[in-house]
């Protein structure tokens, strides 16, 4: 069994503890609400880098449970509760020949996957309040949208290479 360093999971735990900052900043701000999400995956990004992926997802795991509780804004808490994983799956899927479909794949999925869970499980009518207002175009530009800065976001977790 390999032996995580102490310093590993104080760092990880550091992390952590700015990570869920920055997601209770994000109710201060409405288009924070999709920003704080990537903020997020990009501290998780280091923290796999550094720490390995087996702490990677147990601080995933605590800042996504942590946020869902303390956060003020539960659409960004639910974003990175659905898709903030992503970093720890990216390089699994880089290898592969259809990656970026797959990646599409994985965020419309879980973008929709939530979306659903929240209106319909867990009754948050502003949310579907919000979209009907919109109309159904606004709502696909929005969604095409999300899909651009997915795969910026992508490129950006590309670059990100730390010497330990």
């Amino acid at each position: 069994m390999k032996r995580i360093q102490a310093k590993s999971v104080a760092l990880g735990g550091m992390m952590a503890a700015l990570a869920l900052v920055i997601m209770c900043l994000g109710g201060l701000i409405p288009v924070a609400t999709f920003v704080c999400p990537m903020l997020c995956m990009l501290i998780l990004q280091f923290v796999a880098q550094i720490c390995g992926s087996r702490l990677g997802w147990a601080w995933y795991g605590a800042v996504a449970i942590l946020s869902l509780l303390m956060g003020p804004d539960k659409e960004a808490a639910a974003v990175f509760a659905f898709l903030g994983f992503y970093p720890l799956v990216k390089p699994k899927l880089d290898t592969w020949k259809l990656g970026l479909v797959l990646k599409l794949l994985l965020f419309n999925g879980a973008i929709g996957l939530m979306y659903w869970v929240l209106i319909h499980l867990f009754g948050m009518a502003q949310v579907a309040a919000e979209y009907q207002e919109l109309g159904m175009v606004m709502t696909a530009v929005m969604l095409a949208l999300g899909n651009v800065v997915f795969f910026l976001l992508d490129r950006i977790l590309s670059r990100i290479h730390i010497r330990k």
